[in-house]
């Protein structure tokens, strides 16, 4: 790819691979690419993020309504969701702003990549859309059932428009399209945060089939540096949004736990639905954020593996190539004679298993590196890898599996704690 080519691509056009991205974000009234758009997104924000929620809570409360249609926890649900949805948008709206939707998405810098991570990484863009749209629109529909039922059912008199049902209507759109808006904000950045993880485990993928060609120590050094250093780049960005939503959907489920456990709460769908559905809502868009980053670093750090492989493999070829005494097979062919064999015994070739890629397999490497590589080198690249392990990162904490053991060993803890402060578990 020559220069003139390359720079058009970083260049950011209507027509180009995030148009329909940014169509997305224009019909959510997020884009701020302007002064009027920009102003139109605050004001929805603070009208539907802030505004109907606060008039929800404290003018339809609906003190005197039956037991059907109280919302004890109509607050924690309120609360819940507007704390993460406001977190959202300012990091949304703050990472735009800083360093535009291109740059922002890493698309600037796939005019050094393969033709493979081009197309699969814009494949993914257009398909992380329909991943917010298939956890939005069964939660959507479900609200929306129970907010027609709470409203026809006669829950609620409001007089502000003198008409009763037109005031029941009113109020019952202007919540669904609170509800719709904050959920949705919220989803938003979790599944771009999903997006850039993703471009970095197909540039992963790719990097790892230079230890299958000949290649040199000096180009699989340089290309992993880049990689960690754009893990390091999605790392210090979001390390703030990922914290804050651990400890804001944390504080929001130890709430809800406490309050349905005190000893004159009612259970029951029709007063705690919506706090089930708040719950569900931000405990999978934290899982959709851990899930990603302990993905990508697993990835990262399986490079230390596939080095490793890559290293004996050279090493046994040239051990043998170099041994006069006994003839032996040509050194090419060493590694691929011995048998790829799963934990159950049989042909490893008979059943691969779906989590099994070239980064994480029992498939010995053909090795090409002893001819050109001296063992020091290759010994030297190992040393590296296991020294400099890549991956997305908190204020310096890993956010690998050992992490998520952790996080749910001070979740779990702390459930049991209030367990056995509310009803005696000890």
């Amino acid at each position: 790819m020559d220069r003139s080519t390359r720079f058009q691509r970083t260049i950011s056009h209507a027509q180009d691979e995030l148009h329909s991205f940014r169509t997305y974000l224009r019909w959510m009234c997020v884009d701020q690419s302007n002064i009027w758009t920009t102003t139109l997104s605050w004001f929805l924000f603070i009208v539907l993020g802030l505004v109907v929620p606060c008039l929800s809570h404290f003018f339809l409360a609906c003190s005197s309504c039956d037991a059907k249609h109280a919302r004890p926890y109509d607050w924690v649900v309120q609360l819940s969701l507007s704390s993460v949805s406001t977190m959202s948008f300012v990091c949304l709206t703050s990472f735009v702003k800083k360093y535009g939707l291109k740059r922002f998405l890493f698309f600037d810098k796939l005019c050094n990549e393969s033709e493979i991570v081009r197309k699969g990484y814009t494949a993914k863009l257009n398909r992380s859309l329909k991943i917010v749209s298939s956890f939005v629109i069964p939660c959507f529909l479900a609200e929306t059932a129970y907010k027609v039922w709470w409203y026809a059912s006669g829950a609620s008199q409001i007089p502000f428009l003198g008409i009763v049902w037109l005031s029941d209507s009113v109020a019952c759109f202007m919540e669904l399209c609170s509800w719709l808006y904050r959920t949705t904000v919220f989803f938003l950045v979790c599944v771009l945060f999903h997006l850039v993880c993703n471009l970095q485990v197909l540039r992963i993928q790719d990097f790892a089939q230079v230890f299958q060609v000949d290649s040199d120590v000096g180009s699989v050094l340089s290309e992993h540096l880049r990689i960690r250093r754009h893990l390091r780049i999605i790392s210090h960005r979001y390390r703030s949004f990922i914290l804050w939503c651990l400890i804001l959907v944390t504080g929001s489920q130890f709430t809800s736990l406490l309050v349905t456990l005190k000893a004159t709460s009612e259970l029951n769908i029709y007063k705690a639905g919506e706090l089930l559905m708040c719950s569900l809502t931000l405990v999978t868009g934290l899982c959709i954020l851990l899930r990603s980053a302990t993905k990508i670093t697993h990835k990262a750090q399986s490079v230390t593996c596939l080095a490793s492989k890559w290293h004996v493999c050279a090493t046994l070829d040239s051990f043998d190539v170099n041994d006069g005494e006994t003839p032996r097979t040509p050194a090419i062919h060493v590694c691929q004679s011995f048998p790829n064999v799963g934990t159950d015994g049989e042909s490893e070739s008979e059943d691969v298993g779906e989590e099994e890629d070239d980064l994480d397999n029992n498939k010995l490497i053909p090795a090409y590196a002893y001819s050109t590589i001296s063992y020091q080198k290759r010994h030297a690249l190992v040393t590296y890898f296991e020294n400099n392990r890549a991956g997305i990162t908190i204020y310096g904490f890993m956010l690998d599996r050992s992490t998520l053991h952790t996080i749910f060993g001070i979740e779990l803890s702390l459930v049991l704690w209030l367990l056995s402060k509310t009803i005696g578990i000890s």
